[in-house]
């Protein structure tokens, strides 16, 4: 068994507890938990920021639409009898007052010639038994009879000439006159469908407008401002003649959560029909407009955030709201200011309060950069 000084066994165990102490301190020492966060420099990196950009602009949406005559009515028969004649052929342009078609009226003038027969009889009646009741011949209610009599038989006989008339169908309006639903020969009963009658002198365009939409639109629109409006046609093509928002329906449908508009588009060359489909665009207007690229914003739980980069050069994370959304820009409604400069680049890399090295780009040179210039 060998004996170990008491004096020795001390030094070793004080040597020990120092170095257990050195290596605790280092340790805390190269652990960044065991002080204060401090930001981080990124020194190697030039980071790209710029400032946000005042401009007018505009939002231009596309909407689906149908478009509609100013007029567009039926065409029908207003008496029983054979189609006789039809004057005016099939896609042919009306004026007011033109013949259309003409119902046999064979019947119709014997009717009226019978009315005014009888007519013409009452009022010899009349006239006679005025004469007599002038004498007091006979009593003053015979004359009232004979009076009510005679009127009777003049109504007849204008009711005799409507009826004539409604055999003669003409055009209410200038229009242009769809197909044939009966043929001339046919046989048609009161009320039966002869054709359409369209005026597409005017066009009115409807179309579906989201609630958001709608909301902004009124936002950005004075009350009695009228906003023109584009219509893309089934070809691809762009209607030459520009139309107006004339009207907004009164209420939203509750199932797809839309409203009604209602454009209205001259048609001088007639090029458009009724029952076309095409596309409107409409441009909402932004005066002066806070406009950032898409690109130097990030999103946490469905909110928009930016880097604003102090005078010295430490990364702020702020949340912005958004107005409208442009192809690769924002128009901000609020959160930053004209003056504020916020990070364009390298936003995957920098934390919140972190200090960078940065270079500042003035958002006219990077605005041609994107795909969309607002200029």
């Amino acid at each position: 068994m060998m004996y170990k000084p008491q004096s020795a066994t001390r030094a070793f165990s004080l040597r020990h507890l120092v170095l257990l102490a050195i290596s605790v301190l280092m340790a805390c020492t190269s652990l960044t938990g065991c002080t204060d966060h401090k930001p981080e420099e990124h020194e190697k990196v030039t980071y790209l920021v710029t400032s946000p950009y005042r401009h007018d602009t505009s939002l231009t949406r596309e909407y689906v639409s149908q478009i509609h005559a100013i007029q567009h009515i039926e065409m029908r028969a207003l008496e029983k009898g054979y189609l006789q004649k039809a004057y005016v052929d099939e896609g042919k342009h009306v004026k007011a007052g033109q013949l259309m078609f003409q119902i046999m009226p064979i019947l119709y003038e014997a009717d009226l010639k019978k009315a005014q027969a009888e007519s013409r009889y009452s009022e010899i009646e009349y006239l006679t038994t005025k004469r007599l009741a002038d004498s007091n011949i006979v009593a003053s209610y015979e004359l009232a009879k004979a009076s009510a009599l005679y009127q009777k038989a003049k109504a007849n006989v204008s009711l005799a000439q409507a009826h004539l008339t409604f055999t003669h169908i003409k055009a209410p309006f200038d229009g242009i006159m769809d197909h044939y639903y009966v043929r001339p020969g046919s046989l048609v009963n009161e009320g039966d469908l002869l054709t359409y009658l369209s005026d597409n002198s005017r066009m009115w365009v409807y179309f579906n407008v989201p609630e958001a939409e709608y909301l902004n639109y009124k936002a950005v629109t004075k009350h009695d401002s009228l906003i023109k409006v584009t219509l893309l046609m089934a070809n691809n093509k762009v209607f030459n003649h520009r139309g107006v928002v004339e009207t907004i329906e009164a209420d939203f449908n509750n199932q797809t959560g839309n409203i009604a508009f209602r454009a209205a588009f001259p048609n001088p060359e007639g090029l458009l029909r009724h029952g076309e489909t095409g596309s409107v665009q409409m441009s909402i207007p932004y005066d002066n407009a806070l406009i950032i690229p898409q690109k130097a914003t990030f999103e946490i739980l469905d909110k928009k955030f930016v880097y604003v980069v102090d005078k010295d050069n430490v990364a702020h994370s702020r949340e912005i709201t958004i107005a409208a959304e442009l192809p690769d820009l924002y128009i901000v409604k609020s959160g930053l200011a004209d003056t504020d400069k916020i990070l364009l680049e390298g936003l995957q890399k920098v934390r919140d309060k972190d200090k960078i090295m940065s270079r500042y780009i003035g958002p006219k040179q990077v605005l041609p950069t994107l795909k969309v210039y607002t200029e």
